[in-house]
């Protein structure tokens, strides 16, 4: 049975992630040991312990989720005696989640990535003062009709679908006004609901252009492995293994779609039959059927969850 390897976004995150990972594994406990050192701050305990007002910070959220992911992969790896490349044949992540993908699959190192994210977390929350954005997420529409909606409520304004996650759920993203009146130009078209969405910026549009400009000087500075098996990555929603090729689509995915509706498709064509959610949440396992009724999803967010899995594997 051919598996991907997915790793979530953000919203995931919540106050005791990861305590029942480093209670069980020495795995776990030494990830975000590595993650703590490479940010010089205690991120570990601000995950077990909040507060939820510090941990949903992006710049504090986006390496917390990564540690979790990662240390999911590197317990499956070293707990269980296979290598990824044994138990998937890809891996992708849903925006910071591809940095989690490359890290668990070897392009990136743990210290790196968590760099990486919390730079990454700062300079998105810079790029448009706080009140002047909003994300939306339409319920009931898709990806074209949703780009109509937006063109036709943009006056002069910045709006843009950010996420495309699938299953007539798309997500909005620019300035307040904008995301507001396309809700309603969305409602014309058919879409059922569309409600903002509890977000500190509007991430994935071509207001990020500032955090995609420190990213890539941040990047040029970054050593990146070709991945042990392949990323599908957000931006193309195709395979990518080239270093300076994925560097490239790490800049662009700043401000660029999420095209994930579209890499789970990829992904099938490719033979995938079940992805695997390694981290914290269910929300990338619980899109899969409604993206495609013939792919399976499953998470690994617990000591049991891993444990069940590698006793199939």
């Amino acid at each position: 049975m051919s598996r991907a390897f997915v790793f979530p976004g953000q919203g995931s995150q919540a106050v005791g992630m990861g305590a029942d990972l480093a209670g069980a594994f020495a795995t776990a406990r030494e990830v975000f040991g590595e993650v703590d050192e490479a940010l010089k701050q205690n991120l570990s305990k601000l995950m077990r312990e909040g507060p939820e007002s510090d941990l949903v910070l992006t710049e504090n959220a986006q390496p917390a989720l990564m540690a979790v992911s990662v240390a999911v992969a590197r317990i499956l790896e070293k707990d269980g005696g296979k290598p990824l490349s044994s138990l998937a044949t890809h891996v992708a992540g849903h925006s910071l989640g591809e940095y989690s993908a490359l890290s668990a699959a070897g392009a990136l190192t743990l210290s790196d990535a968590a760099r990486l994210l919390k730079l990454r977390g700062q300079s998105m929350q810079k790029a448009v003062p706080v009140g002047v954005g909003a994300m939306a997420a339409l319920l009931g529409i898709e990806l074209e009709p949703a780009q109509e909606a937006c063109k036709e409520a943009a006056q002069g304004e910045v709006v843009a679908v950010a996420n495309d996650n699938g299953g007539g759920q798309v997500v909005v993203s620019g300035h307040k006004e904008a995301v507001e009146r396309t809700i309603e130009a969305a409602k014309a078209k058919g879409c059922k609901r569309g409600m903002l969405l509890p977000v500190s910026a509007p991430f994935h549009c071509p207001l990020m252009q500032p955090a995609a400009d420190a990213m890539r000087i941040a990047l040029e500075g970054v050593t990146l492995m070709p991945p042990r098996v392949p990323l599908v990555s957000n931006v193309l929603a195709s395979e990518l293994s080239d270093p300076d090729s994925i560097k490239q689509r790490l800049v662009e995915q700043v401000t660029g779609l999420v095209r994930w509706r579209e890499s789970v498709q990829y992904m099938k064509t490719r033979g995938v039959e079940v992805l695997v959610e390694c981290g914290t949440g269910k929300v990338l396992s619980g899109l899969v059927k409604r993206i495609d009724k013939d792919m399976t999803g499953m998470a690994l967010n617990t000591p049991a969850d891993i444990e069940a899995f590698l006793k199939t594997v």
